[in-house]
């Protein structure tokens, strides 16, 4: 299932293995909800109308030197503009190391034969009214997805540490266009696919 929405008011849930696009205006906050808990949602993000403007893993950790981003940090594009700010975050830990799942990351890690639901199809398919390609989708922010990275520098996926209805609110600090999906990696969500809840809130 694939979605396109407008702003909205109200809590919209991606169904499991699935994915959406919105537009997001600045000042607005977005909040994400695990509704049943250690279930983890990939967040990507382009300036409206200026696609050559995209979320940056690399900046956003260089400018925070840190790789464990929580409230009150800002979330940088490729051109160094910040693109969010968390206002609140009840989980306190997201990855942002990791590329989405793709049906080449299952076939190359987990030797998967034949289709799998991915994070990378579900954004691109929910991305591509607006004009987006795939190509230009990168490490996306791996929303409660847990991943530990031990000093001889392997890291690990963990299952997430959020449980039921604990949340993450982004504030939107440019016009976005946004990808959001509800994980389809069985290794990162606990070995089971449950849905993400969203909303759009007007700012405060």
């Amino acid at each position: 299932m694939h979605e396109v929405s407008s702003a909205v008011s109200n809590i919209t849930r991606i169904p499991p293995q699935s994915g959406v696009a919105f537009r997001l205006r600045a000042g607005e906050i977005l909040r994400i909800c695990d509704p049943m808990g250690e279930q983890v949602a990939d967040l990507f993000a382009f300036k409206d109308g200026e696609h050559a403007c995209s979320l940056s893993s690399g900046r956003s950790i260089d400018y925070a030197s840190k790789i464990y981003l929580s409230t009150g940090d800002p979330l940088y594009s490729n051109d160094s503009r910040v693109m969010f700010r968390i206002l609140e975050d009840q989980v306190g830990r997201h990855d942002f190391l990791l590329t989405p799942c793709s049906q080449e990351m299952f076939e190359i890690l987990y030797k998967h034969q034949g289709h799998h639901p991915s994070c990378f199809e579900n954004l691109y398919r929910a991305l591509a009214p607006f004009g987006i390609r795939p190509e230009q989708i990168g490490t996306t922010f791996n929303v409660f997805m847990n991943v530990v990275v031990a000093p001889d520098g392997t890291v690990a996926v963990k299952a997430p540490t959020s449980r039921a209805g604990q949340y993450i609110e982004l504030r939107a600090e440019m016009d976005l266009v946004c990808g959001l999906t509800s994980c389809s990696a069985e290794n990162s969500n606990n070995g089971s696919f449950k849905p993400i809840d969203y909303e759009i809130i007007s700012g405060r």
